[in-house]
């Protein structure tokens, strides 16, 4: 028996891996996917990476909002990475076949970043409330161990789901087809690939991330209407410019990610049919992460300035990274 042929157990039979469809066949609906993911996984590694290295080299960044920001591209970075080059390679090769396991294991991964960016954006609106609404009381509410815990607890509640996200999925018995109508492996359509009953797997996944996207989005929303509420008692018209200018840059992102997500796994995946499925995740998994340090740190002043002295030394020190902020 081949390595690809499909295992029988029982009445059913086992599937040894899945075929990515991708985009479809043919030089120009691969080529084209391909210069895009690679343009747009560059600019994300090369924005993520520099926004890493320039929080951590630099000791005036040492503070709770750039150290969720440095988690935040952490995340990114594992994110595009989890997806992009597995998806370049089979765009460039025409080789569309994934193992079982490698199926298993991108779906944890990609489960655990996106949960764990959903907790951490949450996280991160909570700060800037706190910052803006009473800055007396900002060092204490936000202390060096509250940032900590609020960052290991994003963490925690990105593995716990991805983990039971990833045991349900996986322990469904797959047969049949075994071709999947997507660029990388993910829950609906793994699902509707499996000959069994899939009821269960589609409440846990509905009412999961249904929990997760609406609490994370209900905080990040409530947060940011008690920043708009006092940016519109700011005295200076210049100020309340710049203020709504980053704060709508930032509602852009975190809408474009909330609503993506929902999109994709908080209904019953019978509606997956109305909206093109693999041009949703295109944005939450690539666009996004390639947006964020350029919304959120690349153009603020504070970033720049820490550029522009990182470039004027004559050597880094690797050790720096791990200053406390």
């Amino acid at each position: 028996m081949s390595a690809t042929e499909p295992l029988r157990e029982g009445n059913h039979t086992a599937e040894t891996e899945f075929i990515l469809l991708g985009f479809g066949r043919g030089l120009w609906m691969e080529m084209f996917p391909f210069v895009m993911f690679l343009v747009i996984y560059i600019i994300t590694v090369l924005g993520n990476t520099i926004l890493v290295l320039i929080i951590g080299i630099d000791s005036q960044l040492h503070t709770p909002m750039y150290f969720f920001l440095m988690n935040l591209s952490l995340l990114d970075l594992g994110n595009s990475s989890s997806i992009a080059p597995r998806a370049m390679v089979s765009f460039l090769s025409g080789s569309k076949a994934i193992s079982y396991n490698g199926c298993a294991t991108q779906f944890f991964f990609v489960t655990f970043f996106l949960t764990t960016e959903g907790f951490l954006l949450a996280a991160m609106a909570y700060d800037r409330y706190s910052a803006i609404h009473n800055p007396l009381r900002y060092p204490i509410t936000m202390s060096k161990w509250v940032c900590i815990w609020l960052v290991v607890g994003s963490y925690i509640c990105g593995y716990v789901n991805s983990m039971v996200q990833t045991g349900f999925t996986f322990t469904l018995d797959f047969c049949g087809s075994n071709e999947m109508d997507h660029f990388f492996c993910d829950g609906p359509p793994l699902i509707s690939l499996s000959c069994s009953d899939t009821f269960v797997n589609i409440i846990v996944m509905f009412t999961l991330c249904g929990l997760i996207i609406v609490s994370t989005a209900l905080i990040t929303l409530v947060s940011y209407v008690y920043i708009i509420s006092t940016i519109l008692r700011i005295h200076s018209a210049e100020g309340r410019h710049r203020a709504f200018s980053t704060c709508t840059s930032h509602l852009v992102v975190v809408t474009l990610f909330y609503v993506s997500t929902a999109l994709m796994y908080a209904q019953p995946t019978q509606l997956a049919f109305l909206y093109p499925r693999k041009v949703v995740s295109v944005f939450y998994t690539l666009f996004a992460p390639m947006l964020n340090p350029f919304i959120y740190s690349l153009r603020n002043k504070d970033v720049k300035d820490a550029l522009r002295r990182t470039m004027s030394k004559k050597y880094i020190c690797p050790l720096d990274i791990f200053s406390e902020f």
